[in-house]
């Protein structure tokens, strides 16, 4: 990617460059200009933020920054996510901007933008932004006083699709559900969403200050949901992140169920019912092989991707599939939405249950978690895996050896010089003495 957008938009410290007021006009100001050149007319953009402190600022100056290109600003206020990449379609915008850092801490912020259908931004609009931002200050105009007017209809029209298209005779009378909302921006509207749907609710982290957000809290520290489960005997918890585009669940006995087990819950109910496309389930490297194994034993495969949203969806878009995701909780169901919901995949969890009248412990009762060692060694370089021979060998013996039983993965991490080695196999100790001699081996020759 290029010096401002990463895998996913521009990410960073708010106030700070990338994310500093000048630069951010700078991006409003762009993002109009090539959506006005692309469209052969100004852009109207719908805008979303989550519920940190910087986020009405960083608002303001994007909206700036568009309106000088006489683009056309609709503010949804704190709203999800998918909420926006959703809103952008319904409306017919050029395009839509999230203003959120997803599951980071409230210092970091972040500018995500979907396209008209949904998706991100592609890449020859993020190169011409990219290219805008290198030019010298005589190529911006004064970026004058603006106000993104918001919009009443925006959160209502995404609250009203979850409920009455994806949640259409789902009747969650008579269950109860402990919800965490991470003080983030599902803080509002899950709570409304599941309760008129009928659903008894205790809700946790849902009074946002804007500096709570993900702090101890929702899908990255489960703990409190799982605890709050067990004590009021609830039938299942929901964590969402601060963007509420990830869910992790809870079984009724405080269990966590993560990315993994709800793709497997999903996969049998889809497969039942004869609407699984192609058989099959996207998941990338990181996924369990439990997973794997447990759909394979149901004959459906498992399509493995890099890590990132982006790689499953491509996937899903290009060899065809009902639902893909991440162990993290992003799940993505691309016939209904091109982005990952959380409160979207509990809607559909939700209906799993209520339509095969079975717990949430009962519907994953299929699937085993192999135990995974993963361990980090420092390089000082990244050559290919596959060019150093000793290592080479000691993965293709390893294979051989683990022969369907078990998984291995060596990769570099995209950020940091270390090398990543990951095992998955039935015994705890075999596989960490495994991965220990790839280790040893991998220090002898780039550490």
């Amino acid at each position: 990617m290029g010096d401002f957008f990463g895998t996913d938009g521009i990410r960073g410290k708010a106030g700070e460059s990338p994310l500093d007021i000048q630069t951010i006009e700078r991006i409003g100001f762009s993002l109009a200009t090539v959506l006005t050149s692309r469209f052969k007319q100004p852009p109207r953009i719908v805008i979303g933020r989550d519920t940190r402190e910087s986020g009405e600022w960083i608002e303001a100056a994007i909206t700036r920054g568009i309106q000088a290109a006489l683009g056309e600003t609709l503010s949804a206020g704190v709203i999800t996510t998918p909420g926006v990449a959703l809103l952008t379609r319904a409306f017919g915008a050029e395009a839509g901007v999230v203003i959120s850092a997803s599951h980071n801490p409230y210092e970091d912020n972040g500018i995500k933008v979907f396209e008209r259908s949904g998706q991100k931004l592609d890449d020859a609009a993020e190169i011409a932004i990219e290219s805008d931002l290198k030019a010298d200050d005589s190529q911006f105009p004064p970026m004058l006083a603006a106000e993104a007017r918001m919009d009443a209809r925006l959160k209502e029209k995404y609250l009203t699709f979850l409920r009455d298209e994806i949640g259409a005779g789902l009747n969650l009378q008579g269950l109860k559900i402990v919800m965490d909302c991470a003080n983030g921006a599902a803080y509002e509207l899950a709570p409304r969403l599941f309760g008129q749907l009928g659903a008894g609710l205790t809700v946790i982290h849902a009074a946002p200050n804007g500096r709570n957000i993900n702090l101890d809290c929702g899908s990255l520290y489960p703990e409190a949901m799982q605890r709050t489960v067990v004590e009021t005997r609830a039938d299942l918890g929901l964590a969402f992140d601060g963007d509420a585009d990830r869910l992790l669940l809870a079984d009724e006995r405080g269990r966590l169920v993560d990315g993994d087990q709800i793709l497997f819950v999903m996969a049998n109910y889809l497969s039942a019912r004869g609407k699984l496309a192609k058989d099959r389930v996207v998941a990338t490297v990181m996924s369990n092989l439990g997973l794997e194994l447990g759909l394979k034993e149901r004959g459906i495969s498992l399509a493995r991707t890099s890590v990132g949203d982006k790689f499953v969806l491509d996937e899903l878009l290009k060899g065809g599939g009902s639902i893909g995701g991440e162990q993290s909780g992003h799940i993505i169901f691309p016939e209904i939405s091109l982005t990952g919901d959380g409160m979207l995949s509990a809607l559909e969890v939700l209906r799993a249950m209520a339509d095969s009248k079975r717990s949430l412990s009962d519907l994953t009762s299929g699937f085993t978690r192999y135990p995974q060692v993963t361990i980090n060694v420092r390089v000082s370089q990244k050559p290919p895996i596959e060019t150093i021979e000793p290592v080479q060998k000691a993965i293709a013996a390893l294979d051989t050896k683990l022969n369907g039983s078990g998984r291995l993965l060596v990769r570099y991490s995209g950020t940091e010089n270390l090398a990543r080695v990951m095992i998955e196999g039935k015994d705890e100790t075999i596989i960490r003495e495994q991965a220990e001699s790839i280790v040893h081996l991998i220090k002898q020759e780039i550490g």
